[in-house]
């Protein structure tokens, strides 16, 4: 079997990167392991070991990202069907263009997760957003099996495509893996939010609702720096005392310690199917206020606190400062524990990958 579509493992701060890192782990803990290929762009890693934990490793001096995705997904399974393999999971839809010919030419099967509709994004305009649909139809009609990771999208392929889609989520128990380790400076009770700063995230709503409430701080963590966007948020919210505005964190030890310490979760996400940071923190039974869009009920299963606006917002946090037992903490653990673990996710990949 092969895996295509990331940058590859060992897995940075990255959804499907982690997902095949996870993918990689359960394989190794099989009794019977399949031969696993993993496909990564030598572009992103120094060290380029020939196998990780079992899985053969084959680098392309291709970019992964953008554009170039195109190309570096075609040319990744190239390799794979001349190399002999059985079956290809495709992670995104960027080399979707290639799978006729891939059919064409190979009886291996393919498996594709479709991610989170990208082509709806307002990130994407103009002929972006046309190869991104198109690669999406492309997918769909000429993959064995489609993934959605989300119940949404098991819902929108059916109805566009007259197509059933396996529904394969995502795990979050790994963020329970490693013990926690100390960061200093923050408040003793706070709300957390993280995610990358873009505007379909609702990060100035975000902080806009907190940046007037003493009571209960929001500790942010996000990219800042990486566009323009994000640079004129911090510079206009940072400084108060109600908001922390860190950057990135990629030690999972201290990432594990601050949303441990959080009395509130703020999910901004409004668009790309179950999203994994959300995923991770229902691990850790604090309370979810999330935007009210259907992939974040959906994932929540209805049960978390939901928001529209500024508005309801500051509404929601008033009541977790004012109460500690205020929310459904408890619920998202359950949730969390009976849903999104990577073994139910990994058994339910290497069954698809298998039939």
């Amino acid at each position: 079997m092969a895996i295509v579509g990331t940058l590859g493992v060992p897995a940075a701060y990255s959804g499907f990167e982690t997902l095949v890192e996870h993918l990689v782990r359960y394989n190794e803990g099989l009794s019977c392991p399949v031969e696993l290929v993993v496909y990564c762009s030598a572009r992103h890693f120094k060290e380029r070991p020939a196998s990780y934990r079992g899985a053969e490793l084959r680098y392309l001096e291709l970019d992964a990202n953008n554009a170039s995705s195109i190309l570096y997904d075609a040319v990744s399974m190239a390799s794979a069907l001349k190399h002999g393999v059985d079956a290809i999971l495709l992670l995104g839809v960027s080399g979707a263009i290639a799978l006729p010919f891939v059919r064409l030419f190979s009886r291996a099967k393919i498996v594709t997760n479709i991610d989170g509709i990208e082509w709806r994004r307002d990130k994407w305009q103009g002929l972006a957003k046309i190869v991104l649909r198109l690669s999406e139809r492309l997918a769909v009609r000429w993959s064995h099996h489609v993934v959605a990771d989300n119940s949404a999208i098991v819902d929108y392929v059916r109805e566009t495509y007259s197509v059933d889609s396996a529904l394969i989520t995502y795990g979050g128990d790994h963020a329970l893996s490693v013990n926690g380790a100390p960061h200093a400076g923050l408040p003793s009770r706070y709300a957390l939010a993280l995610c990358r700063i873009e505007p379909e995230n609702n990060v100035h709503t975000i902080l806009e609702a907190f940046s007037h409430n003493p009571a209960l701080p929001l500790v942010f963590i996000g990219n800042w720096a990486r566009s323009e966007y994000g640079r004129d948020l911090k510079a206009r919210y940072e400084g108060g005392n109600s908001l922390h505005l860190l950057d990135p964190i990629y030690d999972v030890a201290r990432l594990r310690t601050i949303r441990e310490g959080a009395t509130l979760y703020v999910h901004g996400h409004s668009a790309g199917g179950t999203n994994p940071s959300l995923v991770e923190m229902m691990h850790f039974g604090k309370p979810i206020a999330a935007f009210d869009c259907v992939f974040n009920r959906r994932t929540t299963h209805d049960q978390a606190l939901y928001f529209r606006d500024g508005a309801d917002l500051k509404n929601l946090t008033a009541q977790a400062a004012a109460d500690s037992r205020f929310g459904s903490g408890a619920i998202m653990k359950r949730i969390a524990s009976d849903h999104y673990t990577w073994e139910i996710v990994g058994r339910s990949y290497f069954d698809l990958l298998r039939t």
